[in-house]
């Protein structure tokens, strides 16, 4: 058994898909943007009850944050050959900023580096703790 978890944030960049299995359980994917500046694209499936109130909450060009556990799946291409996709099979999805199509407000997240906070080398020199003060 393995214990992996990951957490990731993007742009959504395909509607929603919302489908159900043989059983009737529904079944919620798309894909995600998750590095705009390589198109780093993962497919995120969410299964359950939770997946199918999401679908009407999500759509295109909105911002998520995804926590789940990571899969690689490999499928064929149109010329046989094998591909690797990368995927997350949600446990929680949340919506962080709207799509620009949406009638709904955004939220803006800002990358402006005004907003990091820095500190002087000497406030973090005098934190550091000696080797000769460590107990082990």
């Amino acid at each position: 058994m393995t214990l992996s978890k990951i957490v990731v944030s993007g742009k959504i960049t395909t509607n929603p898909e919302k489908r159900f299995s043989q059983n009737n359980f529904p079944i919620l994917s798309f894909s995600l943007d998750v590095n705009p500046q390589d198109e780093t694209v993962v497919r995120v499936i969410r299964v359950g009850s939770a997946a199918e109130s999401l679908a009407d909450k999500i759509a295109k060009g909105d911002t998520v944050i995804v926590e789940g556990r990571p899969q690689l799946e490999t499928v064929k291409d149109d010329n046989g050959r094998e591909k690797r996709i990368f995927v997350i099979n949600a446990s929680t999805i949340e919506k962080i900023s709207f799509s620009n199509s949406s009638n709904n407000v955004s939220i803006p997240i800002s990358n402006k580096s005004d907003d990091i906070v820095q500190f002087a080398s000497e406030e973090i020199a005098e934190d550091l703790i000696d080797e000769d003060e460590i107990p082990f």
